[in-house]
């Protein structure tokens, strides 16, 4: 990578100048703009982009299984299987976020989260930044879904996830990156995290 200058992230040949924003749509969850850009090669383009303010996700472990929760996504028009995740409110520590949405869409409460990354959700178009936690001596409690959540918890080996990943139950980015690094942690780590 070295001479070219790729792989650090600071290469400034294929930066894009903004010359003009255009506010689109403000939403509860997303602000949507177009943006004029100068290119490296001196035209312009559009480039349509969704702001969102980041959200957190849990990778909460209890004996030899992760927490998961099912729920209905209108985009999709169908049920996906996924990890306890929700939106960061204006300011919010992601940590304080990580517990909060654990415990309102589980009931459990971490007795140690630790952060594992912060991934972006789909870089082309949105400037979501999801920060994923390692959640740990879990205590159940009562679940607390926000008023238009409609959801059920459940719990899944290593293995039942990697076969719903494979079936399509499990389909979104951030609960396959998050069984990945389960699966990692218990490569790394077998005599804490060890999958069935």
């Amino acid at each position: 990578m070295g001479e070219t200058g790729m792989g650090n992230g600071r290469d400034k040949r294929f930066e894009e100048e903004t010359l003009e924003v255009k506010p689109i749509f403000q939403g509860k969850v997303i602000n949507v703009d177009v943006e004029t850009v100068r290119l490296p090669d001196g035209g312009t383009a559009t480039r349509e982009i969704v702001r969102h303010p980041g959200a957190v996700c849990v990778l909460a472990v209890i004996g030899e299984r992760i927490l998961v929760v099912e729920q209905y996504r209108k985009a999709l028009g169908r049920n996906l299987m996924e990890i306890p995740a929700g939106k960061l409110e204006r300011g919010e520590d992601p940590l304080s976020a990580a517990e909060r949405e654990l415990q309102e869409e589980t009931g459990y409460t971490a007795g140690r989260l630790e952060k594992l990354a912060s991934f972006y959700s789909a870089p082309g178009f949105c400037d979501e930044l999801l920060h994923l936690y390692l959640a740990e001596d879990l205590k159940a409690g009562d679940a607390h879904p926000d008023e238009d959540e409609f959801l059920e918890c459940g719990a899944v080996t290593l293995e039942e996830a990697k076969q719903l990943i494979a079936d399509g139950v499990i389909a979104d980015a951030k609960t396959i990156l998050a069984v990945q690094a389960w699966e990692l942690l218990c490569i790394g780590n077998p005599g804490r995290l060890r999958p069935e």
